[in-house]
């Protein structure tokens, strides 16, 4: 198991982690099997987008920002990023990944993204690198 460092410099954002992902399937030596990946905070999640365009980041932020408002009445949790904690379970914490001929199995246009929801903070995200037995 390997510890991805993710830095983020808004309160919501999308950090693009493919790179961080492969070098860890790379160094593990794994031809086929699976990459499991688990953000190791309850307001950060994972999800596989588009990387080809920003501005699919720029609107997905938007949208959650517009569906699970900062501020809202009805939220009683006394550290005021209860909407962080709802984005995260909309999303998950976790995400698992093909691994075939050594390469993560992505599409063209997709990225594996960890999505920030109550920063900007330090980040990390656990990658395990299993093979097919």
């Amino acid at each position: 198991m390997e510890l991805i460092p993710v830095t983020t410099r808004s309160r919501n954002e999308m950090v693009e982690i493919t790179s961080a992902v492969e070098r860890v399937v790379r160094k593990r030596g794994i031809r086929e099997g699976v990459a499991v990946l688990q953000s190791l905070h309850t307001t950060g999640a994972l999800t596989i987008n588009e990387n080809a365009d920003p501005d699919v980041k720029h609107d997905v932020v938007a949208k959650m920002g517009e569906l699970v408002p900062h501020a809202d009445s009805y939220y009683r949790h006394a550290e005021g990023n209860s909407d962080s904690h709802v984005k995260t379970s909309m999303f998950g914490p976790s995400l698992t990944i093909i691994v075939s001929e050594g390469k993560l199995m992505l599409g063209q246009w997709q990225g594996i993204y960890f999505c920030e929801w109550d920063g900007p903070r330090e980040r990390k995200v656990a990658v395990q690198v299993m093979a097919d037995t």
